[in-house]
């Protein structure tokens, strides 16, 4: 059975994972073996990295921290809703919780979770589900607790308050010190119970939010599109390209180079990528079009710096290109005027 998960997603959870590794004594060559990313290579890791990276980092630390049972939830505090990007805002700005949680649902492949989460209403109660039967069983603990909390979060940032839970239940074994899972989720925690399940009282669905914008919904949902259909860009043969060109976004390789990583001539490479309907200048140019929107939307660096993390000579160039890809320059497409 195919994982629930995207196989491609945000480097954003990969960042917050590495920290609390090293807040917590690790240092970065433990936290980052076998997961095909060196620490030199990490401050210029920019847009998607494979789901299979992040679960080889949540290995590590587990392997690396095993006396912290509750590890997962360490991490689950730190997933904000300004972590998950457009999926986020699209949240904050729903209407009612019932409008975010099923937006939410919808993008879940947005999400860096590991479980399939649901909604169930019964009766007077609403229940929030995560599924953990495609999770990996060496992580599940880990994965679980983080994918629980950080939901909780989420929800406690939409509503600027507390979600009064009437019930946490978790398939783990027993804690050895339940105190802590109680604080964090704010209710006493039932371990080895049959599903892992967070219940609410059902009325909370039609609590209006605060900072409701139809407007910016729309817009972060049409963001929200886009991505998830970048996420299947590892399809076919068109896909290993893209992957073999996320890898250097600074200086893409050229047909041979990647050619060569395929094991097949480039004259063979432009064959079948024709017969996929596409060329190999186009798929450089999604590459650069892919990260330039990235890097723009996250802020924190100028537009000097993202041409050169392209791989652009002169800033000029990275502009004249943008506004061939979206029809307007990069600095009205960052602050939304185009």
């Amino acid at each position: 059975m195919p994982a629930s998960w995207p196989k491609r997603r945000s480097v954003t959870s990969l960042q917050l994972l590495i920290q609390l590794g090293l807040d917590l004594g690790l240092d970065l060559p433990t936290c980052l073996a076998g997961t095909g990313i060196s620490p030199a290579r990490l401050p210029t890791l920019l847009g998607e990295i494979d789901a299979d990276c992040e679960l080889r980092l949540i290995a590590n630390l587990v392997q690396g921290l095993p006396d912290i049972e509750h590890l997962g939830l360490l991490a689950g505090e730190r997933y904000r809703l300004i972590s998950y990007g457009a999926w986020g805002y699209a949240l904050l700005s729903s209407a009612t919780v019932r409008e975010a949680a099923a937006l939410g649902l919808r993008y879940l492949g947005l999400t860096f979770a590991f479980t399939h989460i649901s909604l169930a209403e019964q009766g007077q109660d609403a229940c929030l589900l995560f599924d953990d039967s495609q999770t990996p069983t060496a992580l599940l603990p880990f994965i679980v607790q983080r994918d629980m909390l950080g939901a909780l979060v989420v929800i406690r940032e939409l509503l600027g308050d507390k979600l009064p839970l009437l019930q946490v239940r978790m398939r783990q074994p027993a804690a050895r010190m339940p105190q802590t899972f109680a604080k964090a989720f704010g209710h006493a925690v039932q371990f080895a119970a049959d599903d892992n399940s967070l219940m609410f009282p059902a009325t909370l669905l039609d609590r209006p939010l605060p900072f409701a914008n139809p407007a910016l919904v729309q817009a972060c949902e049409q963001q929200c599109q886009a991505i998830l259909a970048r996420h299947k860009w590892d399809e076919g043969l068109t896909g290993q390209v893209r992957q073999l060109l996320l890898r250097t976004p600074g200086q893409l390789d050229d047909m041979e180079r990647v050619a060569a990583n395929l094991h097949m001539s480039s004259r063979t490479l432009r064959r079948r990528l024709n017969e996929e309907g596409i060329g190999f200048r186009a798929l450089q140019d999604q590459v650069r079009q892919a990260l330039a929107e990235d890097m723009l939307e996250a802020g924190g660096l100028s537009l000097e710096e993202i041409a050169e993390r392209l791989g652009y000579g002169e800033l000029s160039n990275f502009i004249h290109a943008f506004k061939r890809w979206k029809g307007t320059t990069p600095g009205r497409y960052q602050r939304g005027d185009g």
